[in-house]
């Protein structure tokens, strides 16, 4: 939850593959503050914490942003979740099958504003993703 000192972030992921939300995705979150924190010029990066998305592909537990953030990152590691779906469907009708996720983990890094709640989703698939600003 935001506050008017505080930005707010949550995110979900929907596997465009199959048209179903992405479940066991480990998130991980992590923060800069001030004005140094523009590309290139320093500012540290603070670990917040994580969490795994729900079989509704959401994170509903992310830990809160402090005070003073300007740029949040969301690191997902998308990589264990395509083994196992490739896993699962392998038992299910072994055949030819791509292996793994062209893009072994996704970064979406992110400007904030106090007071303002960003939802972002990733749409994913083995070859791609998106992401956007949502509500």
């Amino acid at each position: 939850m935001s506050t008017s000192t505080t930005a707010s972030v949550s995110t979900h992921i929907l596997d465009t593959s199959i048209g179903r939300p992405a479940a066991g995705v480990a998130v991980q979150l992590a923060a800069r503050s001030g004005r140094s924190a523009s590309y290139g010029q320093g500012g540290d990066w603070q670990a917040l914490g994580g969490s795994a998305t729900d079989a509704d592909g959401r994170c509903k537990d992310l830990p809160a942003l402090p005070a003073g953030t300007t740029h949040v990152r969301l690191d997902f590691a998308v990589e264990p979740y395509f083994e196992k779906k490739q896993a699962d469907a392998q038992q299910d009708a072994p055949a030819n099958r791509d292996s793994g996720a062209f893009f072994p983990e996704v970064a979406i890094t992110f400007a904030v504003k106090p007071g303002e709640h960003y939802h972002v989703p990733l749409l994913l698939n083995p070859f791609g993703y998106s992401v956007y600003r949502g509500s």
